[in-house]
């Protein structure tokens, strides 16, 4: 009983403890600035994935956030299936007319971005590993050999998996979207460590970068001085106005775009299966609502021949 007494009153003042500091941190001001919530078209009961967006947003990991971060959890082959950003009804022209282009395995766009990596495979009738091009149904190269090279590229930060990002971070796709176009000049408050990059959108605790000359003996913020939103962490600015050379010339090529295609392009990677999950939603629904419907019906017809 004092044994339980004793736990109670220690979990009643680590929860004190941890309100005073919630509270003195948002007093001392700080904390990341309101998301940025564009319009995607996969949001709401009926959203689907814009391909053009898909694909657009596929180029844009391809060339940039591949060489850093990974997508264990998809193959090429992933690209060609139904929903998917290279996904085809029906094969182009050029294409034997014996060729199941819907099927990812045959399909002649996905075969084409496969082959332009070079899979180590074997070993091989000597024992001896070898290069190949790559095939739908291999996993996406990830950019790194092993987690300690990883850390070691970037100032000891391991860059996360993609593969399921927007499903890991809370907000995730206003959040990826917003942490992309966040990045900032430090204010004149701050001193940024050497590694570490200031970011608008990224949630941190300003206040311990902030200058000797605004702080106090206890290392507060002195009264009056405005603690910065934000955060910062290892990853630096990705994207640059004009980076990446999109096919469709009317599409604006700034850091905008960009985010908002990768982030769309990342939210079919975590939910490929979204449209499929919607359209089975609706029907389910509207089955309901005319089951309810007959059963009304039903109940009315049958009562109405008793007599009260």
């Amino acid at each position: 009983m004092i044994r339980s007494t004793r736990a109670s009153a220690t979990l009643v003042a680590a929860a004190i403890s941890l309100a005073s500091l919630a509270s003195t941190a948002e007093a001392a001001g700080g904390g990341a600035k309101e998301l940025m919530h564009p319009h995607f078209g996969f949001e709401g009961v009926t959203g689907h994935y814009d391909k053009e967006a898909l694909q657009r947003g596929y180029q844009v990991y391809r060339t940039i956030c591949s060489s850093c971060h990974s997508m264990k959890q998809l193959s090429f082959r992933n690209l060609g299936q139904k929903g998917a950003p290279f996904y085809l009804d029906e094969c182009p022209d050029g294409v034997p007319e014996t060729t199941n282009c819907s099927n990812p395995n045959d399909n002649p766009i996905v075969k084409a971005i496969a082959a332009e990596y070079q899979v180590q495979d074997g070993p091989d009738d000597y024992g001896d590993m070898f290069d190949r091009p790559g095939v739908p149904s291999d996993p996406f190269p990830r950019p790194y050999p092993n987690e300690q090279i990883a850390r070691l590229a970037n100032n000891g930060a391991l860059p996360p998996d993609m593969s399921l990002l927007v499903k890991a971070r809370h907000h995730g796709a206003a959040y990826i979207y917003s942490l992309m176009q966040g990045y900032a000049e430090p204010p004149a408050s701050v001193e940024i460590p050497a590694g570490q990059y200031y970011n608008e959108y990224y949630p941190g605790d300003m206040s311990q970068y902030l200058k000797p000359e605004y702080k106090d003996a206890e290392g507060h913020p002195l009264e009056g001085v405005e603690v910065p939103p934000g955060g910062v962490f290892a990853m630096s600015q990705p994207l640059y106005d004009g980076m990446v050379d999109y096919a469709d010339e009317e599409m604006p090529e700034t850091i905008e775009q960009y985010a908002k295609d990768v982030v769309e392009f990342l939210t079919w990677a975590s939910e490929p299966k979204l449209e499929e999950r919607k359209k089975l939603g609706v029907m389910t629904v509207i089955y309901l609502v005319v089951l309810c419907g007959l059963l009304y019906a039903s109940y009315r017809e049958i009562w109405s021949k008793v007599d009260h």
